[in-house]
């Protein structure tokens, strides 16, 4: 039997190369919305992080999020991603 391949996703906050399932995907909707997918499918752009709130700290530093999604982000969204990764973790 034939070895499945991994799918390998970049934390923008630590740039560590992790599998797929164990970083939260963050997406950009066709409609302008960023919010956290926790099916990994949603239609969109996505970025992923760590499921660290240390990560989306330094996400948030560096402006990550704008330069993904190619869009500025509000503060909003990164309080509103701060209060969903404490209530999961």
């Amino acid at each position: 039997m034939k070895a499945r391949k991994i799918p390998l996703r970049q934390c923008l906050g630590c740039m560590e190369g992790k599998p797929k399932k164990e970083l939260i995907r963050i997406v950009r909707t066709p409609e302008g919305d960023i919010k956290i997918d926790k099916t990994g499918k949603a239609a969109g752009r996505g970025a992923y992080i760590c499921d660290d709130v240390e990560c989306l700290n330094k996400v948030q530093k560096k402006k990550a999020l704008n330069r993904a999604f190619q869009q500025d982000v509000g503060e909003e969204i990164y309080i509103k991603l701060h209060e969903e990764l404490r209530h999961d973790g």
